[in-house]
């Protein structure tokens, strides 16, 4: 959700939505990965958990550093365009594959309602993912949107441009330091 916020502050509406589907296409990429028994094999090695985990966090520090230094007029809303949006989709998707937490949750969660006489467990790995998947992006794409819609009025000022920049560089630190002190379980 806060990197939704933060991609709908810092590039506006269509960033923020874009952003929310990037992180649900990360989560059915979790999904698939659980059904195929990956998740289970990162949750068992804790060198893999922690190789991804740090990968996350220096991904959104660098997340963090482009926001800290993009010129403040970034923010004005004529400059929000497209190759914005898709970019924030990219982003979103390398986001939560960087995140091990959602493939500790698929393997948590999802294992539970799977059942191998109803059929395939990756069919169902995949349907139950599909399922979690629509709800959290509607959720994701609100906030996004709404960040974004607040920008575009307040990026009007070059002060409140200059806020919600650096706003949008904190919620990425704040992120990765979340992601770096996380407990494993």
């Amino acid at each position: 959700m806060l990197f939704c916020l933060g991609q709908g502050a810092k590039s506006g509406p269509e960033a923020g939505i874009a952003a929310s589907f990037g992180i649900a296409t990360g989560s059915f990429i979790h999904a698939l990965a659980g059904g195929l028994g990956l998740a289970a094999l990162i949750a068992a090695n804790p060198i893999a958990f922690e190789l991804i985990r740090w990968a996350g966090v220096g991904y959104l520090l660098y997340l963090a550093c482009n926001a800290f230094t993009s010129p403040i007029g970034a923010l004005k809303p004529e400059n929000m365009d497209s190759s914005k949006s898709w970019q924030a989709c990219k982003d979103g998707v390398l986001v939560c594959l960087l995140n091990p937490k959602v493939a500790i949750f698929m393997l948590a969660l999802v294992p539970q309602f799977v059942d191998p006489d109803r059929g395939s467990a990756l069919a169902q790995f995949l349907i139950l993912g599909t399922v979690l998947n629509i709800g959290g992006t509607v959720i994701n794409a609100f906030i996004g949107a709404f960040a974004g819609r607040i920008c575009g009025f307040l990026a009007q000022n070059k002060s409140a441009a200059n806020v919600l920049q650096y706003l949008t560089g904190f919620v990425f630190v704040g992120l990765a330091v979340k992601l770096a002190f996380d407990r494993r379980g």
